[in-house]
């Protein structure tokens, strides 16, 4: 074999390689790609799940009427309250009571603390989440800060109203509630 033929042959298996390796990053960008787009669509899927499953933990954002005919006192329900503040919302946030029992079908009204600590007028907004997720869709706020933005001004402190009932529907292998609150400062979204 001359040179020339050597030459030829190598640039043959360049040529291959090459083209092996174009192959390879070809699918490694529409993998890429692939897994970019499932990120998107993972929002909505999740969504719709949680509808289907009831896992969501996401309580109304509308007053619901009560209408129990009856108070299942055989049943006690334990609900707990925890709090949190978002970074960068200098309130104090905290439920007035940590915990309660309750009868599924009986009305109840519990407080939260704020205080915006700040030197600045803030406007905040609380976003409820009850645990397990299951149980969110027989947890029943009548009335609810969390329906509202609550504006309040610096070092201004306030007691806030939460009346609900837990739905007698609830399953029997739930025993213990807990309602979450998250605190956002939307004073920047309401004032644009």
């Amino acid at each position: 074999m001359n040179e020339g033929d050597e030459l030829q042959n190598l640039n043959n298996k360049n040529s291959s390689v090459t083209k092996q390796n174009n192959k390879v990053v070809k699918k490694l960008m529409l993998i890429v790609f692939g897994m970019f787009g499932f990120g998107f669509a993972l929002v909505p899927l999740y969504d719709v799940f949680c509808d289907i499953t009831g896992l969501n933990g996401k309580t109304s954002t509308t007053a619901a009427a009560y209408n129990v005919e009856q108070i299942d006192t055989e049943r006690v329900v334990t609900v707990q309250f925890i709090s949190r503040t978002a970074q960068g919302i200098p309130w104090i946030f905290e439920p007035m009571v940590r915990e309660i029992k309750v009868h599924p079908g009986e009305r109840k009204l519990v407080k939260f603390y704020a205080k915006n600590e700040s030197s600045r007028d803030i406007i905040g907004q609380a976003v409820p989440s009850v645990s397990p997720g299951l149980a969110a869709a027989y947890f029943q706020k009548i009335e609810c800060f969390c329906f509202t933005q609550q504006p309040l001004k610096a070092n201004e402190e306030v007691e806030m109203a939460l009346q609900f009932y837990v739905d007698p529907e609830l399953p029997e292998d739930i025993s213990t509630l807990t309602l979450s609150y998250t605190l956002y400062d939307v004073t920047g979204k309401v004032e644009s």
